[in-house]
């Protein structure tokens, strides 16, 4: 049998109410149910790669997240705020081209969409327990716990939720009641980021620089303020002898 995924060519979108694009039709009913099926465009993609960037230290694979997302460029606009996208076989890490992004879902539980929020899941876990003192690991059940937790509202509410949201709630989570402990971490990162760097030799040359020019300055200004004629009884005499 065919892969699935790879019969897909084309597909119409349509940005939503929510400024989130979703999938109106695609070149393969058969395989894909567009029901809900949403679709990260250009800004999203960047966003999530920026994201991505410091996962590296953590072993972050960009192939797994280049086969979790089928690429498309714009070929059209249809009018009525349709657009139809093409397929192109960019990567989303190689190319400067404005790309969307269709998740691979044709197979939800083992399929490469899959595969990339498992990757994502441990490589948050991981950052969690190293920039968090917990006093038990904190572990991906947990993470998963309370964010299928926050899946099952959406679903009884009736809310679809967009792939880029369920993707940033993974790469952004943090527990609850620690929120406050990252944020101070990063504060604290930035501003030692943007503290210059300091020469000592070069500050002491300075210093000993100004604190000569302030001698001299002092100096000039005694000198200015010193009485420059001879002694006040023969001044005093001189000033009779002219007036006579």
């Amino acid at each position: 049998m065919p892969n699935a995924t790879n019969q897909i060519e084309w597909c119409t979108v349509k940005l939503g109410e929510d400024m989130n694009w979703w999938v109106m039709e695609v070149s393969d009913d058969i395989h894909w149910d567009v029901d809900g099926l949403s679709i990260i465009d250009p800004r999203q993609v960047s966003h999530l790669i920026d994201l991505a960037e410091p996962l590296r230290e953590y072993k972050f694979d960009q192939d797994i997240m280049d086969r979790a997302f089928i690429a498309f460029k714009i070929q059209k606009d249809l009018g009525d705020g349709l657009v139809r996208l093409v397929r192109t076989k960019e990567s989303f890490f190689d190319t400067d081209e404005p790309l969307f992004g269709l998740p691979d879902v044709v197979d939800e539980i083992n399929g490469p969409y899959a595969d990339f929020l498992n990757h994502i899941t441990r490589i948050r876990v991981n950052i969690l327990n190293d920039i968090i003192d917990f006093e038990q690991a904190f572990t991906i059940d947990e993470l998963e716990e309370e964010l299928r937790e926050e899946e099952n509202n959406n679903f009884i509410e009736g809310r679809a939720v967009h792939m880029f949201n369920e993707v940033t709630n993974i790469m952004e989570y943090v527990p609850v009641g620690w929120e406050l402990d990252e944020d101070d971490v990063e504060e604290k990162d930035e501003e030692i980021d943007e503290l210059p760097d300091i020469d000592d030799e070069e500050a002491k040359k300075i210093s000993e620089s100004e604190n000569l020019k302030w001698e001299e300055d002092e100096t000039e200004a005694e000198d200015e303020d010193s009485y420059q004629g001879g002694p006040p009884e023969e001044e005093e005499e001189a000033e009779e002898k002219n007036s006579n």
